[in-house]
């Protein structure tokens, strides 16, 4: 069986007097697609922000590749976050002063890599994720969903272990929410990264390998929960 990569154990964090999670709990092992799903409100989100160590919990314990995320200085968190680990969001947040190609090779740049060797990766990514003809153009030049897949390659540019994709297709019609989903599973599973999906689609959370919900700030197996 893969090696567990990543968890989370006695999750709890409020927002003054509202709770968002109640001592949530998983595992996600290395090169697994997790999706988490749940009503608006139901804390997925949180629990995504806190396993991706740009949340603090109010008490409980994130463990990644051994290391307890939770009580790394800020500064180390926010390495993870440019290399180990890769982001997806719902409206994408290219940075649209930017082309595409610079967008997917900025979280390179800010490793220290070279420009053209970092740009010569990032075209690499937007060819497999099929947008290789947006890369000259900025954002706001291209569509919803070609601006999802360079969003993808940006996550997967750095090798990330894991990918944490919070409602990646919410913006997109279907046709191109699927686009995208098989994009992103088939590339994460191909370099073994695992994925962390939050979602409320049913359509979306069939490309993972195992569901989980998220009720009342816990975290129950899909099958237990219904």
């Amino acid at each position: 069986m893969t090696a567990e990569l990543l968890r989370a154990e006695g999750l709890t964090k409020a927002y003054g007097p509202t709770p968002a999670l109640n001592g949530a709990a998983l595992a996600v092992r290395a090169g697994e697609v997790v999706a988490v799903m749940g009503p608006s409100g139901s804390g997925k989100s949180t629990l995504l922000h806190c396993l991706a160590g740009i949340v603090r919990p109010d008490a409980g314990t994130v463990t990644y590749d051994g290391r307890e995320l939770t009580g790394l200085p800020d500064a180390e968190r926010s390495a993870l976050r440019r290399g180990d680990f890769g982001f997806v969001f719902q409206f994408g947040r290219l940075v649209p002063e930017l082309t595409c190609v610079e967008n997917v090779a900025l979280p390179l740049r800010l490793n220290g890599r070279r420009r053209k060797a970092a740009e010569g990766a990032a075209l690499e990514w937007l060819e497999r994720l099929e947008a290789e003809d947006v890369a000259g153009k900025r954002p706001g030049e291209i569509s919803g969903g070609q601006g999802q897949r360079v969003a993808v390659a940006r996550a997967l540019v750095t090798a990330p272990r894991v990918v944490f994709a919070d409602e990646p297709t919410g913006a997109l019609d279907s046709l191109n929410g699927e686009r995208v989903m098989r994009l992103l599973t088939d590339a994460a599973r191909d370099t073994r990264a695992a994925v962390v999906l939050v979602t409320h689609e049913a359509r979306v959370a069939a490309y993972s390998d195992r569901e989980l919900v998220v009720r009342d700030g816990t975290v129950r197996d899909m099958v237990g929960a219904l």
